[in-house]
């Protein structure tokens, strides 16, 4: 398996194939999205976005980083960077609001490390 396999083009990895992938030389950007207090890990790659599940292809949560830390940093993956989501308006006033790029959250998310 490369990294332009067609497993890449996935929207779901699982952490074995996350594993085997990165042994093969993804070299992913990773996301650890904060929404409310519990976290999940998106992979950004050369193919497009996946998200970390598991087996049954449920999108993996976690209530802290520190199951992540320990995930991530166990496969060889260094650091990444936390984002979060905010509401961009108040609907019950009326107040709108432009959401924010995937790329924005990348540029203005926290740098975190596995190690």
């Amino acid at each position: 398996m490369s990294p332009n396999d067609s497993t890449f083009f996935s929207d779901k990895l699982t952490p074995r194939e996350l594993a085997r992938a990165l042994a093969q030389g993804l070299d992913p950007i990773v996301e650890v999205a904060s929404m409310d207090g519990v976290y999940i890990v998106r992979l950004h790659h050369a193919n497009g976005i996946s998200e970390l599940c598991d087996s049954n292809g449920n999108t993996c949560t976690y209530m802290g980083t520190g199951k992540i830390r320990e995930v991530l940093g166990n496969m060889g993956l260094k650091n990444g960077v936390l984002t979060w989501s905010d509401q961009c308006g108040d609907e019950m006033i009326g107040c709108g609001g432009q959401s924010v790029s995937q790329e924005e959250m990348l540029l203005n998310g926290t740098r975190i490390s596995f190690r």
